[in-house]
């Protein structure tokens, strides 16, 4: 997939309510004012940053693929920041960013452990990670037999197996939530979604927030 395609899907009735959706509940944990400054990784075509950066934090956004970064700068505000770099490796001082955000990136990066640890690492206050939930019936749709789309080579984890992932590393307040717990977008499942609380481990995206120690 290109980079335009994959961006366009965030303008199309459902790729705009799953991305709203993920964001507001990232954003509700992070609890960031405006200022605080965000590192985005793996922000692919920079929707999420620029969602970030609309709320009033200083984004940066980072990612491996240099051109979908070059599509992020093309469709961004000069303001946000966009640096080429692999997630395992951050090329960034210890707690440079008030929070890092990562939105159903991680899954797709090889040992997944040591990113989260520069995750923490780069993080001042918090942190918000999502993945792809196994225990979900976005997986049943589009993630059995290698994955299918833009979830090819996904990698999807149960709670327990996230909670693993940050086992040892300098967090407190370890909560794990979800959202989209049916993802066809309808009118019904929007409603769905309204009435299902977060704290059900089941939604497509589960997302493990937490403070730095």
């Amino acid at each position: 997939m290109n980079p335009a395609d994959y961006d366009a899907w965030y303008d199309t009735p459902r790729g705009r309510w799953v991305g709203e959706t993920e964001y507001a509940l990232a954003a509700h944990l992070l609890a960031a004012q405006p200022g605080d400054s965000l590192l985005d990784v793996g922000c692919g075509t920079g929707w999420f940053s620029r969602r970030a950066a609309a709320d009033g934090l200083v984004t940066t956004g980072l990612d491996p693929n240099a051109a979908w970064l070059d599509y992020a700068r093309a469709h961004s505000s000069p303001a946000l920041n966009w640096v080429e770099g692999d997630a395992r490796a951050l090329p960034f001082a210890d707690a440079s960013f008030d929070h890092v955000l990562s939105i159903a990136a991680l899954c797709f990066v090889d040992d997944e452990r040591q990113a989260v640890a520069e995750a923490v690492r780069v993080a001042r206050r918090g942190f918000a990670i999502g993945w792809l939930n196994r225990s979900s019936l976005l997986y049943r749709d589009k993630g059995r037999h290698g994955g299918s789309g833009a979830y090819r080579g996904a990698r999807w984890h149960t709670a327990r197996e996230v909670r693993e992932l940050f086992s040892g590393l300098p967090v407190r307040r370890l909560t794990l939530r979800s959202a989209i717990f049916q993802p066809s977008a309808a009118c019904w499942a929007r409603w769905l979604e309204r009435g299902m609380p977060s704290v059900l481990p089941w939604g497509g995206l589960l997302l493990a927030s937490g403070e730095k120690d």
